[in-house]
């Protein structure tokens, strides 16, 4: 059902009669066909742009990153020929910049291809990234996630993995942290997302230190949501963010 069609007979008029009737049933009939039309349509271009994401992606993936893989390990098999000195230690340096170039496209590539969801839970999915960022990072990640609440966020369920991911992300390169939570809870009618760490922190009123958030706050702000962070030097950092159920 697409929705309802009401009819009113204005005070003084005949009543309907059987062939009245019949138009309405047409006239239903006829926009029931324009609406499904219009869903089917509305279907068909979402699916292309989904379609077009996962070809870019694809093509990033299978091009891009292992050219840049294999620039790397010239540049680490270089830095081995070179040996000890100042060259080697730029070589390397380069190496490791390379590599978390990598990991930022491989980041990008992630959010271009919402695909990578479809066997897996929201719930799931937030465990699957705090075990690779714990993986990756050494820091120990722990998550706490109402499996009915992801449930009811799955509309969202691509913005929110990109948002844990980013998070991580600044975790594992500015914290310093030894443990980090991430929990997905209901809190006063709406989800809220919460990233926290042990490690240094940083002065929210100080820009500049608030490295790796402009990000966060552009696709907060998309979602309809209200982004809180509370840290201080020395004091670890709490990310918080408020979304729609």
């Amino acid at each position: 059902m697409f929705g309802t069609l009401t009819v009113a007979n204005l005070d003084g008029r005949p009543a309907f009669g059987h062939g009245d009737l019949q138009v309405v049933e047409l006239f239903a009939s006829q926009a029931a066909v324009a609406l499904d039309y219009s869903r089917v349509r509305d279907e068909l271009r979402r699916l292309a742009v989904l379609e077009d994401r996962e070809r870019i992606g694809r093509e990033l993936h299978d091009g891009v990153i292992q050219s840049l893989f294999a620039v790397g390990m010239n540049l680490q098999a270089s830095a081995m020929m070179a040996g000890p000195g100042d060259l080697s230690d730029r070589l390397t340096k380069g190496v490791t910049e390379l590599d978390r170039a990598i990991g930022d496209l491989r980041n990008y590539i992630f959010g271009l291809r919402p695909g990578l969801l479809a066997d897996r839970h929201l719930a799931q999915a937030i465990d699957q990234l705090a075990a690779d960022a714990e993986e990756k990072s050494g820091i120990t990640v722990v998550t706490e996630v109402d499996p009915q609440l992801a449930a009811q966020m799955a509309p969202l369920a691509a913005d929110i993995v990109q948002v844990v991911r980013e998070s991580l992300s600044n975790v594992a390169r500015h914290s310093q942290a030894a443990t980090c939570r991430v929990s997905l809870l209901r809190r006063d009618g709406r989800g809220v997302l919460a990233i926290e760490d042990d490690g240094r922190g940083f002065d929210p009123a100080n820009p500049a230190s608030g490295q790796g958030l402009d990000n966060l706050r552009d696709r907060v702000r998309r979602l309809g949501g209200e982004l809180a962070i509370g840290s201080a030097p020395g004091d670890g950092t709490r990310v918080e963010i408020a979304l729609p159920i």
